[in-house]
Parts: structure tokens; sequence; C-alpha cells
């Protein structure tokens, strides 16, 4: 036969163990998120900065090489905005060609165009980047000078300095093409 005090004494540390199971994950939950430092735990992997606060396409309203406004990204950019495209300027727009050329199976998915109030900067330097886009600010004082990716709905989304090394867009850009289910 069974003994009946053997079996009450089972059932009892069954039932603990179902009660203490969800107490301990909640406690070590706690214990971690709150105790252990909740700024290195929710750190963003992105190296370049969050454009903030948000900046749409449209309300940059920028003129396209045809002549028209932009009010959607429609493809993912990578934008270099500044005023006068001097001799470093040269150099990070040549290094975000290298970027787009790294990109290799992705390139096609992703635009370069500078970002200028006058196209004289533009004819400046198309002979050297003939793949580059110009686009006309209409409302320059809305994006500072710098290194700039944009999503294919429109949104501005990282920035970077104007000169930027081109490792840290090349693994944001290649991050975001790989989880986007757009563009």
């Amino acid at each position: 036969m069974v003994d009946q005090t053997l079996l009450r004494k089972n059932r009892v540390q069954v039932v603990m163990l179902l009660i203490a199971l969800p107490l301990v994950s909640v406690g070590a939950a706690y214990i971690l998120f709150y105790l252990a430092g909740q700024e290195t735990l929710l750190q963003s992997t992105n190296q370049g900065e969050f454009v903030q606060p948000p900046v749409e396409v449209a309300a940059l309203r920028l003129e396209g090489p045809d002549g028209e406004t932009m009010t959607e990204g429609g493809t993912w950019w990578i934008w270099m905005v500044t005023e006068e495209c001097e001799a470093a300027c040269e150099e990070t727009l040549f290094q975000l060609r290298q970027v787009h050329v790294l990109l290799n199976k992705d390139a096609g998915r992703v635009q370069r165009g500078l970002v200028a109030e006058n196209a004289a900067t533009y004819h400046r330097v198309s002979g050297r980047f003939p793949a580059l886009s110009f686009l006309r600010s209409a409302n320059p004082a809305v994006l500072a000078r710098g290194v700039y990716i944009v999503d294919p709905i429109g949104n501005v989304v990282l920035r970077y300095p104007p000169h930027t090394e081109p490792k840290p867009v090349l693994d944001d850009l290649k991050r975001l093409l790989k989880v986007s289910q757009i563009g």
C-alpha cells in the first residue's frame, strides 16, 4: 500500500514548487532590470545618433533633380548635407560612395544624395560623383551639416558628423537593410 503521509508530503512539495518558480523568475527579472544597471542593459547598437525630434522628408521641402518636391524617400538614402562642398566634404562623399559599393547586393536599394541650397555646390562635385543625386533644400535650417540615413517611408533616421568615418555608416546601414521589410 501507499503511505498516505508520504503522498501528502510530495503533493505539498509540488504545490510549493509551482508557487515558488514564478516568484523566483519575477524576482530575478527585477534584480537584472533595476539593480544590475538599467542603462547598460538597454543600450542601442547603432553608431549614428537618432534624429530628434523626428524629421520627415515632406517637411524639408527638397526638390529632386527633376524639380519635383520629394514627399517621401521612396528608397533608402544616404545624404550629405552641406552648404559648400570643399576638400573635406569631397572626401566624405568619396567614402560614402565606397560605403555604397560595399553594400554589395543591397547597393540597388540605396541612393546617394547631396543636399544643398544652391546648385553650384553640386555642379562642382558632379564630375567626380556621377551617380550622386542633387537635392535642393528650400528649408536648410531643419537639418544641420552632416551625413544622414533616410528610410523609404520618408523618415530621416540617423545622423553622423560631417566628416565621419565610413565604417559606422556602413554597419548601421547594413543592419537597417537586413531588418527592413520595406525598400
